[in-house]
């Protein structure tokens, strides 16, 4: 597998800093072993996240310099707002700090207890804010998803059988909006096609319920429909996003994704009425509309950024700088989610460690293990943070993948840190079996994976 040459230069560096063993085991024992808690310089690789910890250009930092601190109206907001249209096409938007922020907005404005919220797999967050407003969010997700090894090309797709099924059971009175994420985040960072968010668009239209788009990562999912869909190739990506946004009403988008942005976010849609309820809302949490909880120096660098994540060499190098990591983690034996997305590597923690059951968390025990072999931070994205009691019967109903998230920030690693993720991998499946898993000794009840603590069993 070939590294996809960089399709930049480096301006700047950041220096790294070697932790020992010996300080990695002490820095475990403080954060309680949960790498959320760990301190950013006794981290040598972190892949935590590629939400916000992306190098921006000389352009970005340029279109910073110049902007606008109004209060209201500033003229970085219409920079912004002309970026929008010309990306996005919906009329109306605002922004926010980031996603969830725009997420808590749309739950607040469309919400109301007992109602649900369909998607093909809800991310943290999400899930998170309907559930802290007393909704049912749905995961409606192809079953293939589920299957590691699958290498179907969509594997985010929504089962449409399944969400009219699920339309049909709770009544589409019951269903203030439906979601759909792109690309999957929850479920490897896989791609929905086009032709499945045609058929979730007609689905949603024909019932009469809003559908909104979690556009986090739209270009890299833009990109893969180019790459992988029948009809699709050699078509400018950019017509494939207003083609995506055209079939909903509106989207949430964590702007720290493929608008290549440190903060920002935004919610966008088409109902001049739901426009203006989102706006005394957004008055109430994050500010005036034309800032949205940002300053102008973010506008400016997210409307410089919309533009730059849908660049076709940056995805081209960004796709495959991901592609290159999960082919050598395969060829040294650590199961993946299959094909490799296109922000992050899923490890299948619950292959590599069989030997630990959903309840003493093989995810975070490959996590802990990462950091401790080689200092390398990775996320879980499995009983931590998805297992959920049922409230009704008063069972653990657990997640069917137990997955680490190795997510690549956007222009910072290169080759040589890559390999290195991989030798250490390598050497944590040499001494899997000796793993062990941990137990829970606090966890709050929203979000628990952000400041859960733990203990080694």
């Amino acid at each position: 597998m070939n590294y996809p040459p960089e399709p930049f230069r480096i301006k700047m560096v950041e220096p790294l800093r070697r932790v020992t063993q010996e300080d990695r085991e002490h820095a475990l024992r403080e954060a309680g072993f949960n790498v959320f808690a760990l301190r950013a310089e006794d981290v040598y690789i972190d892949l935590l996240t590629d939400s916000g910890t992306g190098a921006m250009s000389d352009r970005q930092w340029g279109a910073a310099l110049t902007g606008d601190e109004s209060y209201a109206g500033a003229r970085s907001f219409f920079h912004l707002a002309e970026a929008m249209r010309e990306v996005f096409g919906f009329r109306h938007f605002v922004p926010t700090h980031q996603g969830r922020a725009a997420e808590n907005i749309l739950c607040a404005v469309l919400l109301r207890p007992g109602q649900y919220v369909p998607s093909n797999m809800h991310f943290d967050t999400t899930q998170a804010n309907v559930l802290a407003r007393d909704g049912i969010p749905e995961n409606l997700v192809i079953a293939l998803a589920a299957d590691p090894r699958s290498r179907d090309p969509f594997k985010g797709n929504m089962d449409l059988g399944r969400l009219e099924e699920f339309i049909g059971r709770v009544g589409a009175s019951n269903i203030p909006f439906g979601m759909i994420t792109i690309t999957n985040n929850a479920g490897g960072g896989q791609p929905v096609s086009l032709e499945n968010l045609r058929g979730v668009s007609a689905i949603y239209r024909r019932h009469g319920i809003p559908f909104y788009i979690d556009a986090c990562r739209y270009a890299e999912n833009a990109f893969f429909i180019r790459e992988r869909e029948a009809g699709q190739q050699g078509r400018p990506l950019r017509d494939i996003v207003r083609e995506i946004f055209a079939l909903a009403d509106g989207a949430t988008m964590s702007a720290k994704k493929d608008a290549l942005v440190n903060i920002g976010g935004f919610l966008a849609m088409n109902d001049d009425d739901v426009f203006q309820r989102v706006c005394n809302e957004l008055i109430l949490r994050e500010g005036f509309p034309t800032y949205g909880g940002l300053a102008g120096r973010d506008l400016e660098a997210m409307a410089v950024g919309l533009l730059e994540g849908l660049d076709e060499d940056y995805l081209a190098y960004r796709v495959g700088q991901t592609r290159y990591l999960g082919e050598r983690l395969l060829e040294v034996g650590i199961p993946i989610v299959e094909p490799p997305g296109g922000h992050a590597i899923y490890l299948d923690a619950g292959a590599l460690l069989p030997h630990i059951p959903h309840a003493e968390f093989p995810g975070q025990a490959l996590c802990v293990e990462l950091y401790r072999q080689g200092g390398i931070r990775g996320v879980e994205i499995g009983s931590t943070m998805f297992a959920r009691w049922d409230a009704h019967t008063g069972e653990m109903h657990y997640p069917e993948l137990e997955l680490v998230r190795l997510a690549l920030p956007r222009r910072v690693y290169t080759q040589a840190h890559l390999d290195y993720v991989v030798s250490v991998a390598a050497r944590v499946r040499a001494g899997r079996e000796a793993l062990r898993g941990l137990r829970l000794t606090y966890a709050p009840p929203l979000l628990r994976h952000f400041t859960c603590r733990f203990e080694p069993l």
